[in-house]
């Protein structure tokens, strides 16, 4: 299978790639610098160059802070280029996907989020990848949108390089211990994505790291306990860290569908994280 991944120099889009590849598909990475997908004519003659039989769309805005003073870039790339990428995939017959987020939820709720949870996005952000998932699957019936949540991966800018850093230079940190969810460890997330590709049941999936709910705080300690690490940590409240967009504080995301891939454990991604971060560095 021939898979098409946009944004292909990100965090999840690099782990897309070498998944694909493992898999034995052929997979068509490309960055932004290779292609726009702000772009509509270059993006639909792209597609209808290589004509791949499954788009997975990673182009995103994802500065959630910054969406909340440029909704116009954020709803560019979230939502019209995910139409656009949707269609143009439909021109030639091929499956899209588009990996989505727990920001389209408001966190009120008590119990797991699932596909069939209503969304109420309180964030500019949250609110363009929500007109992303519409976006998409106006545009190409036969579509997969994936929500997921916390991610990290050796690929990008991440909270696990957040904590280590804070560690290394300061010995102490301080995190929220109110916001509630479940890491997701990005080899683990392309995984499934590429396994959907080949998924004839369209629609709305769930796919965010197994194991048992955490807040950040537990995420930290967790990171310092498998690093070896020493660290001073502080439990502190989400009014502690004021920031421009609001944080769903619960956003457990949990699957109401059979043919839903289970993640593995995000303790088990965290295990695999520093061990590739170890290699990496030797």
């Amino acid at each position: 299978m021939r898979i098409l991944i946009t944004g292909a120099g990100g965090m999840l889009g690099q782990d897309l790639v070498r998944a694909a590849s493992a898999a034995g598909h052929q997979p068509i990475g490309l960055t932004r610098a290779e292609l726009d997908v702000r772009n509509a004519p270059a993006l639909t003659e792209r597609i209808g160059r290589d004509r791949p039989d499954a788009v997975i769309n990673c182009a995103a805005f994802t500065n959630v802070d910054g969406a909340e003073d440029d909704l116009r870039s954020a709803m560019a790339v979230n939502a019209d280029a995910a139409r656009h990428v949707a269609a143009a995939a439909a021109m030639v017959g091929a499956t899209v996907i588009y990996p989505s987020t727990d920001y389209v939820f408001d966190g009120l709720a008590k119990e797991p989020y699932v596909e069939s949870s209503p969304t109420r996005p309180e964030s500019v952000y949250g609110q363009t990848k929500a007109a992303g998932e519409h976006e998409t699957a106006a545009a190409n019936p036969r579509h997969h949108i994936v929500r997921t949540s916390w991610l990290f991966g050796v690929g990008g800018r991440n909270f696990v390089e957040t904590m280590l850093t804070l560690a290394r230079e300061h010995g102490e940190a301080r995190v929220v211990d109110d916001q509630i969810g479940r890491p997701t460890y990005t080899p683990h997330l392309a995984e499934a994505l590429v396994s959907i590709c080949g998924s004839g049941g369209h629609g709305v999936w769930h796919a965010a790291g197994g194991g048992p709910e955490t807040s950040w705080h537990g995420f930290a300690a967790e990171i310092f306990r498998q690093a070896g690490v020493e660290c001073h940590l502080s439990p502190v409240g989400t009014e502690d860290f004021p920031r421009p967009a609001p944080r769903p504080p619960h956003s457990v995301l949990d699957s109401e569908r059979p043919d839903a891939p289970r993640l593995p454990s995000w303790k088990d991604g965290l295990a695999e994280y520093l061990s590739e971060r170890a290699a990496a560095r030797a």
